[in-house]
């Protein structure tokens, strides 16, 4: 009855490193040797990117 939403997942080139496969952030640095408040701010910094709702500069993924 209603018409089939489809969600739109843009992400700009190097966010993968911010992101797991379903889009969620990561919160864990990748590196066990990595200072977790460095990368507790560049994923800060990632989601205002996000919010400022910057225009990526690559790939469109579309989920239905």
């Amino acid at each position: 009855m209603f018409p089939r939403l489809a969600a739109v997942n843009i992400m700009g080139a190097g966010d993968e490193k911010f992101h797991y496969s379903d889009g969620s952030h990561k919160w864990i640095p990748p590196d066990l040797a990595y200072d977790q408040e460095i990368w507790d701010e560049q994923v800060r910094q990632h989601k205002l990117g996000h919010l400022r709702n910057e225009r990526p500069k690559a790939r469109i993924q579309r989920v239905v």
